[in-house]
């Protein structure tokens, strides 16, 4: 007769062996040694009846409540898109993530619990830094279409939410007076004055001005792949290189890998850099000027001269026209407004001509042909 005891289990391992366990509702398998009913069996089943071991929770290396929003955030760092991201976006949102998780204990509210009218109204608490706010909504944004990916909620909350309208212009773009002034204080020769010429004459962000160097010339042309988005989204230039860059270039002290270096011979890093340019600035008295107002201001004398969007995307990089025109919309009015005037004038001189001729007085060139105000 077989014997059978409370919560005592049989399975087979692998080999085919047979194994006795003591199995048990919210407790984990305990094996006990056989055969069924043995001296050795009872010592092992009543020392797993008297102390019952915890059963074992699934692992969760971050310690974070699975459901909670700071939970989602961190399993989205952990995420192949978040690390392809740059190095200094991948900073730059995760300051923007963890000011929200603290914000009002958001990180430690359930993820699948948040609608669209919560995050509207993180949106609306920010209200007076309309791009701070819009910054956070697009990272929630990307947070929940991570989510969504991996089903771990069916919509994507932030994506209805829309975005506050930008007053903001960015960063100062360099008028010609301030070029001029920096230009007076750092001359040709300086390591300040080939960081202007270089961001001048490639239109390029501060990361590709630090990384730029003789390993990128071809026949007088630059070619290299920019920095920012090279490994999700990477953008080839080939940009020729204009005789006033190379006359500075020549008369410049420069690295074997990159055109600008430090004091010390090496290459800069991108914050270096960018912390370089803010004293060369303040040094020449231009203290709301900054790196990435070059590359405004390049990109806007491109549209002054009458280059198509398309044009100056082709040495700014950019991917579609719409940041671009940010950029030249300034500089598009300014042309369209001498081309109206110009327009205006040569009209006017016309009809002074006619009058001249047909012996009347001068006419204003706001008047209407039947001389109607």
């Amino acid at each position: 007769m077989k014997i059978t005891v409370k919560y005592v289990v049989e399975d087979r391992d692998r080999h085919g062996n047979l194994r006795l366990y003591y199995r048990k509702a919210g407790q984990p398998k305990v094996r006990l040694r056989g055969p069924m009913g043995s001296p050795e069996f009872w010592q092992d089943y009543q020392a797993a009846v008297k102390n019952p071991k915890p059963k074992v929770k699934p692992k969760n290396p971050t310690g974070l409540d699975r459901a909670s929003m700071r939970w989602l955030i961190s399993d989205y760092y952990a995420s192949a898109d978040f690390q392809r991201l740059d190095e200094s976006t991948q900073k730059t949102r995760r300051n923007v993530l963890e000011r929200f998780c603290l914000n009002q204990n958001d990180g430690d509210k359930p993820y699948a619990l948040i609608l669209p009218r919560h995050i509207r109204a993180r949106r609306d608490a920010m209200v007076e830094t309309p791009s701070a706010a819009n910054t956070l909504l697009k990272a929630l944004r990307v947070v929940f279409k991570h989510a969504l990916r991996n089903d771990l909620v069916t919509s994507n909350p932030a994506a209805v939410v829309e975005m506050f309208p930008s007053n903001s212009e960015g960063y100062h773009s360099w008028t010609l007076a301030e070029v001029e002034q920096y230009e007076a204080y750092h001359p040709i020769g300086t390591t300040a004055r080939l960081a202007l010429a270089l961001a001048l004459f490639t239109g390029q962000r501060r990361s590709d001005l630090a990384r730029l160097g003789p390993p990128h010339l071809r026949d007088d042309w630059l070619i290299f792949t920019q920095y920012k988005n090279r490994n999700r989204n990477p953008v080839r230039l080939e940009i020729p290189l204009v005789p006033a860059l190379t006359e500075i270039i020549e008369a410049s002290t420069i690295g074997d890998k990159t055109f600008l270096i430090t004091e010390f011979g090496k290459p800069f890093t991108i914050a270096g850099f960018g912390g370089k340019v803010r004293d060369w600035c303040d040094a020449a008295g231009l203290f709301h000027c900054s790196i990435h107002g070059v590359r405004k201001a390049a990109a806007a004398r491109l549209a002054e001269l009458g280059c198509s969007e398309f044009e100056i995307m082709s040495i700014t990089g950019h991917k579609n026209s719409k940041e671009v025109m940010t950029y030249t919309r300034a500089a598009r009015q300014k042309v369209s407004a001498q081309a109206a005037l110009q327009k205006m004038q040569a009209d006017q001189a016309g009809k002074s001509q006619r009058t001249q001729k047909s012996g009347g007085g001068p006419t204003s060139p706001l008047d209407d042909d039947q001389g109607n105000g």
